[in-house]
């Protein structure tokens, strides 16, 4: 699934999207850019445009042992446990991973035989199933979620919970009579957007709904179980007049979890693309625009040589040593459900500004203002030089 979306409406912060035009102010790095001689060795000093770019775009920098692109020098010990782990645990990694893909696939299929799936504004899925075939669907996803992530080598997932009772500095609202409003469930989970990986750990813990590209609904096994976990497809460029672009069937989406508790909640990465996870970049306001409380997680993925953060890297170098390496490490700090006040209700930019000052704060991230056109600029400047 790719969250790399300019479907939800952008924070004040971000800049214009690529598809506005250039962006004028970066492509001097890449006009003036000298290529490097001819070498695998990214590691080495860098050129003085890689230190500017690196500077200049530092929320989408690599700093593991393998470098820019994942072909870095690594020392003779490094190279020997990855040559060990490429003919041992990558293989099995492989197979184990695709038997639970493929596991999972034929439930969904046996869950959703003779029944026709749902179809509204452009979208297709089987989130409105109910009963047994509900049950089996959400329990049977979130435990083999939790099995392809240890697999992959997330053995641990530290997570911590923060409570609201004994930390008065989170935000509540309280109704009239001063009371503390309450509220089982979110209107949608908010994260901040690391890696791929992180949609696996979110389905192991909630098993929410996701926003998506279409072309991810028509995938081998994966668009099957998009369907089932009710994802919100984007079509940019829709012919019909109805269409309510995503925004709208976000927010329908969230008010109707709201009213209806077996129906899945939302979950989404209000940044719109991924960074190196110490950074957080501006948020879109799609998430906000219901009005409801949301639930702010944090995602950190501490690592010693390889991060798994999805960045310059190639797809497929990063599951290549995403596998070889013997352990990976995830913590999860869920903070308390956050209501908005009447003013961020009424302003869903302030109330998505409010919401990342938080997460910022307390998961000790980094706040930037570059979003997704920068992003594109930076890895268009990194594969020009090392290409």
């Amino acid at each position: 699934m790719d969250s790399e979306l300019n479907g939800l409406s952008h924070s004040p912060h971000s800049h214009s999207n690529l598809e506005d035009g250039p962006i004028k102010d970066d492509l001097p790095l890449l006009k003036n850019s000298s290529k490097p001689t001819t070498s695998d060795d990214d590691t080495s000093t860098p050129h003085p445009d890689i230190q500017e770019l690196e500077k200049k775009y530092a929320a989408y920098v690599r700093h593991d042992v393998y470098g820019t692109m994942g072909r870095g020098n690594l020392p003779w010990t490094q190279k020997l446990l990855l040559g060990i782990a490429l003919i041992t645990l990558f293989p099995l990694r492989i197979v184990l991973a695709t038997l639970v893909v493929v596991l999972y696939y034929l439930i969904c299929r046996a869950c959703t035989l003779c029944l026709v799936p749902n179809r509204e504004d452009e979208q297709e899925d089987y989130a409105h199933m109910g009963g047994w075939r509900r049950t089996i669907i959400y329990w049977v996803g979130r435990l083999l979620s939790r099995a392809l992530l240890f697999v992959i080598g997330f053995y641990w997932i530290k997570e911590t919970y923060r409570n609201p009772d004994l930390d008065n500095k989170f935000n509540h609202q309280l109704d009239e009579n001063g009371e503390l409003e309450e509220c089982e469930r979110p209107g949608a989970i908010i994260s901040n957007h690391v890696s791929h990986l992180d949609i696996l750990y979110h389905m192991s813990s909630s098993f929410p709904s996701f926003v998506a590209k279409r072309s991810v609904s028509k995938l081998p096994l994966i668009g099957l179980i998009s369907k089932c976990l009710g994802c919100v497809y984007v079509e940019r460029e829709s012919k019909s007049s109805e269409f309510k672009g995503v925004s709208g069937l976000v927010s329908d989406r969230i008010q109707e979890s709201l009213q209806d508790k077996s129906a899945p909640m939302m979950m989404l990465f209000p940044e719109g693309t991924t960074t190196n996870g110490d950074y957080i970049l501006p948020f879109k306001t799609g998430a906000f625009l219901s009005k409801a409380p949301v639930l702010p997680v944090i995602l950190r993925y501490p690592y010693q040589r390889f991060s798994p953060a999805w960045d310059t890297i190639s797809g497929v170098r990063h599951v290549v040593l995403l596998l070889c390496q013997f352990v990976n490490n995830i913590t999860v700090l869920r903070l308390p459900l956050y209501f908005p006040s009447q003013e961020e209700k009424d302003d869903p930019k302030l109330y998505a500004e409010n919401v990342r000052r938080l997460m910022a704060r307390e998961g000790n991230l980094i706040m930037s203002d570059i979003g997704l056109a920068e992003k594109r600029v930076y890895h268009a400047a990194v594969h020009g030089l090392f290409s």
